[in-house]
């Protein structure tokens, strides 16, 4: 089977390579490897011949209208070339509470994203996730404000960003489904807890105040917006487990 990778040299990307490399053909796609879905250099010749194309790319800017072209642009000449390429599936990788959170520019680029998937004529398979492990770190940091850090107590179900590849890797084998699949962490915890278990790991006292509006992306949260209504899939790898392992600790 031959598998394009969008966004294959980043963060998930680079680990669903290393989980399919030894069984398929798999392509690398990012400008850094010559493939850009923005301009579309290298694109139609990647996509030759192309079963499954996996897109885990992402804005290199979280600006509202950037990371709108990005979507709109990236997705419609991806599907476009699919379409002449006679793809089989495409795969996407979205976010959990993706359609809740319109007050959020990145997550409005995200819906736009995943219309233009639902009305293309390839195939397809949405997978929405939660928030990684591993962003844990990026959540504290956005919270600080006038010298304090302050965090919503909404509910958050966080999942290591490895098991979020794994199921991708089990996508990529299936039929497209035409839907959205959710998958999450084994644990629900208020996000503020979440950012005091990776601080006290880190070794980085901090007190958090509790702000129930504290915006996530751009938008305040509701108790239940990031976590799933019914997962197809929740890891067993607990984020206490997972962060006490020091090759997890950056």
């Amino acid at each position: 089977m031959k598998i394009v990778i969008i966004g294959g040299t980043g963060f998930i990307g680079s680990q669903l390579t290393n989980l399919l490399k030894d069984q398929h053909e798999v392509i690398v796609a990012s400008p850094n490897t010559g493939i850009n879905t923005i301009t579309d250099e290298g694109l139609d010749a990647a996509l030759e011949n192309a079963d499954v194309v996996v897109d885990v790319s992402n804005s290199p800017s979280f600006a509202d209208e950037d990371v709108m072209n990005f979507f709109k642009i990236s997705t419609s000449n991806l599907l476009e070339a699919e379409q002449k390429a006679h793809v089989k599936h495409h795969i996407a990788l979205s976010v959990v509470g993706t359609q809740k959170l319109g007050a959020s520019g990145y997550f409005r680029a995200k819906q736009a994203q995943e219309e233009l998937i639902g009305k293309s004529h390839v195939p397809y398979s949405i997978v929405h996730a939660t928030q990684f492990f591993e962003f844990a770190g990026g959540v504290a940091a956005s919270s600080v404000k006038d010298g304090g850090m302050f965090v919503t107590d909404a509910l958050v179900q966080p999942i290591a960003s490895s098991e979020v590849a794994k199921f991708l890797a089990k996508t990529v084998t299936e039929n497209p489904s035409f839907g959205i699949a959710e998958i999450a962490g084994p644990e629900k915890m208020p996000m503020n807890k979440w950012v005091e278990n990776y601080l006290s790991v880190m070794q980085r006292p901090s007190n958090i105040t509790i702000e129930k509006d504290a915006p996530y992306f751009g938008a305040v949260l509701e108790t239940d917006t990031l976590v799933p209504g019914k997962a197809v899939f929740e890891s067993t790898v607990k984020y206490e487990d997972w962060i006490a392992n020091p090759q997890n600790q950056r």
